[in-house]
């Protein structure tokens, strides 16, 4: 049965030609910080439309967030913030710029060390600056969660922190600030969002009838738009489909009440910590790995997920199942998106340092019952090459 409380206070505005919506969106007494990664949001002429909405108003910029964002780069933002006494933060990105804001916002008014943030994963946290977004790149969903990851590459540490005061104010989805996004950008955001959906979704099952066929909605959506979005980088529908269904993919609804897996994510994370390779990419290679090692405890969501998303409803439930796995892993390559270790000329060699950093980290009881241990996120990454 399900029992949870669902609470998300991120005003979304969402539609071509929303950026003017700023003016009554931003305070007009706020002292501005505008955080961004490379120079498309100069090129592409975002961010002037991003002042010309803000007006009169104090404004500052941050560029050169990277697509993991780092604690050092962000430390010069709060450096920033500080020093010109600003008090409102608006990310102009995808995930990782969002994601980075977060932490400024709430560094910026931490009293401690702020690497306690991410250490803590949130907990220590009672206040942040508010943030608003512009979101240019769909992938992650965090224009409308509490969430973000951060890295420390100094440490070799990708972490992760969530707190209610991280929430965006608000978040502005134009799905056309995305259309000039490379193809590479794009796909690695469908894989993000369909992932995001699998690690709420195939769990077990525990009656929740509406979560799981919202579920099924976004990942036939994903299926169904995402490669429409890479043929037609100008189709709006198909692009409008895409943004609200990444932020839908964690926005914590389908999650609420429902078990939660996340263990692609944290062997994920460290891929990225230690080798540099996309998020989305480790998703995508993990991801049917952990499928295959955990098939049996997985096993009555796997014949459903057969079923329900891919039609497979033919043949024994093993072979349904293989075909489900085999399925998801043909849809990211579809993208242009590698699904093995060995693309990235990883092999089992690698495979000890990467359950090192997990056990460095914490992270030895994943999953939905904890019972993802370093030995079994062995097993798994050695599905992966």
């Amino acid at each position: 049965m399900l029992n949870f409380e669902f609470r998300n206070p991120t005003h979304i505005v969402f539609g071509q030609g929303t950026l003017p919506r700023l003016d009554g969106l931003v305070p007009a007494d706020a002292r501005v910080l505008l955080l961004y990664g490379g120079d498309s949001a100069h090129r592409h002429g975002t961010l002037d439309q991003v002042r010309q909405a803000l007006g009169q108003r104090h404004v500052e910029e941050f560029a050169g967030i990277e697509a993991n964002p780092e604690y050092d780069t962000l430390m010069r933002a709060v450096q920033q913030v500080r020093h010109q006494q600003l008090n409102f933060l608006l990310a102009i990105g995808g995930g990782s710029v969002i994601d980075g804001s977060k932490f400024v916002a709430a560094a910026s008014l931490y009293d401690g060390d702020p690497w306690e943030i991410l250490t803590h994963h949130g907990s220590v946290l009672k206040e942040a600056l508010p943030l608003g977004c512009v979101l240019t790149l769909p992938a992650t969903g965090s224009e409308m969660n509490s969430g973000a990851v951060i890295t420390r590459r100094a440490l070799q540490a990708k972490l992760a922190f969530m707190h209610p005061v991280a929430y965006p104010r608000f978040s502005v989805l134009d799905p056309c600030l995305s259309m000039t996004l490379p193809a590479r950008q794009v796909a690695n955001g469908i894989v993000d969002a369909y992932v995001h959906v699998m690690e709420q979704y195939l769990t077990y099952p525990c009656a929740a009838l509406p979560q799981d066929r919202f579920a099924e909605g976004l990942l036939l959506s994903l299926i169904e738009t995402g490669p429409q979005t890479l043929a037609h980088p100008h189709d709006y529908d198909a692009r409008a489909n895409l943004v609200w269904s990444a932020t839908l993919a964690l926005n914590g609804l389908i999650g609420a009440g429902v078990p939660q897996d996340w263990s692609t994510h944290m062997i994920g994370h460290e891929l990225t910590a230690l080798h540099g390779i996309d998020h989305a990419r480790t998703l995508a290679i993990v991801l049917p790995g952990n499928l295959q090692v955990r098939r049996e405890a997985k096993r009555e969501k796997l014949l459903q997920y057969a079923s329900r998303v891919w039609g497979l409803d033919d043949g024994d439930a093993d072979t349904r199942i293989d075909a489900a796995i085999r399925s998801t892993r043909e849809f990211f390559e579809s993208l242009g998106v590698p699904t093995r270790l060995g693309d990235y000329q990883l092999g089992a060699a690698h495979v000890d340092t990467i359950v090192e950093q997990l056990q460095a980290h914490q992270m030895t009881q994943l999953g939905e019952r904890r019972d993802v241990t370093p030995e079994l996120s062995r097993r798994i990454l050695m599905a992966c090459l």
